[in-house]
């Protein structure tokens, strides 16, 4: 379908892209941009900032959020461990603040968003062993979070949706805890940047092949990095015994073929996967509720892919 109205406009009204500017001055802008079409926070019931240390003395901080309603409010909730987007080198907790308790409320789930150290300071693998550390903890301190260890998942939006996944394949592979299911949005699967997509929505689109080829620039020590499953979980050879996936992509987006793609490449390895496309979207539109009325969708369907999933 068309590109959404106010999208357009949003894009339209967006400087012509040029040479990239420092990083502190990248993470500032985005930062600003973000917040500003993100529109009035929801109400949950309790956010409650907690520190997990880390095998090397790291201080990793994670924030619940509970949301406004549990179908069992005195039984263990589900929850999911989330890790947010950023191109793996900037944002924050403070900016998801306002989509983790949408995602919350949506999902009906517990939601652990996750402060990873962020590249290029802590380059790859530091940001994904940052999340799979916090979802080891989460699954062993269940009983005082509050928390269903038997109903949780992972999940992520771009960047965090690559964590997400490299997160899942670390579990099966460590022997970690026990994943119920993986919610990836719009997510970074591969370093290769090979699909058709990354052809047709180049650029024009908020996300570009060149900003995302400098993403993994900034992620990666080496281009020899993206070849490990950890970094590019679409090039796993295998890919059975994975939990259950449902996958977001946005149809105006470079990532949109990767997300598709590997749906289709769990399916093929005896894994439940279904990968839905939200029509009209553009990349980050988890922070485009003030922008448009449509980015609501992704929420919508968040929840009613995790409820049914977690039930």
């Amino acid at each position: 379908m068309p590109l959404d109205t106010r999208m357009a406009a949003f894009l339209a009204d967006r400087p012509a892209a040029s040479a990239l500017p420092p990083l502190a001055e990248i993470r500032k802008a985005s930062d600003l941009e973000l917040a500003s079409l993100q529109g009035p926070p929801e109400a949950v019931t309790d956010i409650t900032t907690l520190v997990t240390t880390t095998a090397d003395g790291y201080p990793l901080r994670v924030r619940i959020y509970r949301p406004a309603t549990l179908d069992e409010p005195s039984a263990p909730a589900p929850a999911i461990v989330f890790a947010h987007g950023g191109g793996w080198f900037q944002c924050s907790l403070a900016l998801y603040d306002n989509p983790c308790r949408a995602l919350a409320n949506a999902t009906r789930c517990v939601v652990l968003s996750v402060d990873y150290r962020l590249a290029p300071e802590h380059p790859f693998p530091q940001p994904l062993e940052d999340v799979y550390h916090a979802l080891v903890w989460a699954a062993g301190h269940a009983d005082t979070l509050g928390i269903d260890p038997h109903r949780l998942a992972v999940g992520g939006d771009s960047a965090g949706g690559n964590l997400a996944a490299a997160a899942a394949l670390l579990a099966r592979d460590r022997g970690g805890p026990a994943i119920a299911h993986q919610l990836l949005l719009y997510p970074a699967l591969d370093h290769a940047m090979n699909t058709d997509s990354y052809t047709r929505h180049a650029s024009g689109y908020y996300l570009t092949r060149d900003i995302m080829q400098f993403c993994w620039s900034v992620y990666l020590e080496s281009a020899a990095d993206g070849a490990s499953p950890y970094a590019s979980p679409l090039q796993t050879p295998d890919l059975a015994g994975l939990p259950a996936a449902s996958i977001l992509v946005c149809e105006y987006d470079p990532l949109r073929d990767e997300g598709i793609d590997y749906a289709r490449r769990l399916r093929e390895a005896g894994v439940e996967a279904r990968a839905e496309q939200l029509d009209g979207m553009i990349h980050a539109c988890i922070h485009m509720s003030g922008l448009t009325p449509a980015a609501r969708r992704l929420f919508e369907r968040a929840g009613s892919l995790v409820v049914q999933a977690l039930a």
